[in-house]
């Protein structure tokens, strides 16, 4: 299910960052702590008063000295506006109000988006006397905070889930969504056009030319479908233009609408970090994910080159061990045939439920075969389980102890349940709950 969009802007220094960071660090932010998954600062998954939301830090937006508001400028922001629902415009309560916020203000009334107007750097009860030239901006009563200490933080959060639309965070139809994802100029555009048989999406050799997310409806073997090709994305060290910077922002977005996605590598490069961060994108938002070999037909073949490049999928991409891995080539069409009956195969997996008896058995006797942690001679135990979600799988645990379910413990329990269930292409998330939790406290 598609989850609501907020972009948080403003000049640089403002404290955007700090923001972002208490969010994420803190009980207020969803965060999974799984080795091996490279965070991009510039995105997190967070949830508030239960509804759960995508928080994107734009980066900072700064004036030129001779323009109010230059090119790249209105570039940053105009991106901003289009990813997502709703817009936090975060100024500096210290500083005051500026001419640049002014002007940055005005464009962002003139788009008719939900804007919430916070004041930072307020630290103390006192409002200084500036604080209401604010007002001026006309995108309503701004809300003081202190992203530094964490002050007023629930109430600008309160603010902003108000103002989500109506029916954010519900999937628009029924179709199975696939987002192309990658690297620039892996040929997520060139597997399109040959899924789809005709060149519905621009296809160029110069790196970066999808600047949008573009979707491409359509209906195979009866299942209907939605293609969803996005922009390259890039190592931050790359990111020269402020428009490919946003290009994340599209390419972030789409994940966050999609069934599954598509990771797609360039065999001939192999396995790069940025591929990596990619991948931790999509993992922890909690898709099923599809690792695509592309450019299969480039690579010199010898007796096991295949199966040494699985070997390298599971070094470099070892969260991903879930993940099922195809090698195709959008040029000549070797394998691509296969692409959509195995996203088709990860859908149904990620919308799987399994039977809470027979989970419950498979559980028993994973603790049987390996017995649980125990720390100064306290032991786990492990009272039931139940899958509570779907998409992706959803699992509570009632247990007696939350300390005692190590992260190693865990794997453990989740490979047990892989071995029964299957649940090929999708993560799977699990909840422990103490005897006296509530489920709703989740």
């Amino acid at each position: 299910m598609a989850k609501p969009l907020v972009a948080v802007v403003g000049r640089p220094n403002v404290g955007k960052s700090t923001f972002f960071n208490r969010v994420v660090g803190s009980r207020i932010s969803i965060v999974e702590d799984t080795p091996g998954v490279t965070r991009d600062r510039i995105y997190a998954e967070a949830e508030w008063s239960g509804v759960h939301f995508a928080l994107i830090d734009t980066g900072g937006i700064e004036p030129d000295s001779k323009e109010l508001i230059p090119s790249r400028m209105r570039e940053q922001a105009q991106m901003a506006i289009d990813t997502s629902d709703v817009i936090l415009f975060m100024t500096d309560g210290k500083e005051g109000m500026t001419i640049a916020d002014r002007e940055v203000g005005d464009m962002l009334m003139r788009t008719g988006k939900k804007v919430v107007l916070a004041v930072n750097k307020i630290d103390k009860p006192e409002l200084p006397d500036d604080f209401y030239d604010f007002y001026e901006l006309g995108l309503g009563e701004p809300v003081p905070i202190s992203a530094a200490n964490m002050l007023n933080l629930g109430d600008l959060l309160d603010r902003i889930i108000e103002n989500f639309p109506e029916g954010a965070g519900e999937e628009e139809d029924d179709s199975i969504k696939i987002a192309m994802i990658g690297r620039p100029n892996v040929g997520k555009s060139s597997l399109i056009n040959k899924i789809l048989g005709e060149n519905r999406v621009i296809v160029s050799p110069i790196a970066g030319t999808t600047r949008d997310s573009i979707d491409t409806p359509f209906v195979y073997d009866g299942q209907k479908y939605t293609l969803i090709d996005t922009a390259g994305i890039r190592r931050k060290s790359k990111v020269s233009e402020n428009i490919e910077r946003y290009s994340v922002l599209r390419a972030v977005a789409a994940v966050e609408r999609c069934d599954v996605c598509m990771l797609v590598i360039d065999a001939a490069e192999g396995i790069a970090e940025q591929d990596k961060k990619i991948a931790g994108i999509a993992h922890e938002a909690g898709k099923g994910i599809i690792v695509t070999v592309n450019k299969w037909d480039l690579v010199d073949k010898e007796t096991g080159t295949m199966n040494e490049f699985r070997k390298e999928i599971a070094r470099e991409l070892g969260f991903l061990s879930y993940a099922p891995a195809i090698f195709i080539s959008a040029l000549t069409g070797q394998r691509v045939g296969k692409v959509m009956d195995m996203a088709r195969y990860v859908a149904e997996n990620r919308a799987m439920r399994v039977p809470t008896g027979k989970l419950n058995t498979v559980i028993t006797d994973a603790t049987m075969m390996k017995q649980p942690p125990s720390d100064k001679g306290k032991r786990l135990k492990i009272y039931y389980v139940t899958q509570v979600g779907v998409k992706p799988p959803l699992f509570s645990f009632k247990i007696n102890s939350r300390p005692l379910m190590h992260f190693s413990y865990s794997r453990y329990l989740e490979n047990k349940i892989r071995e029964v269930f299957g649940f090929e292409g999708t993560p799977l998330k699990f909840v422990f709950r103490e005897k006296g939790e509530k489920e709703e406290e989740f």
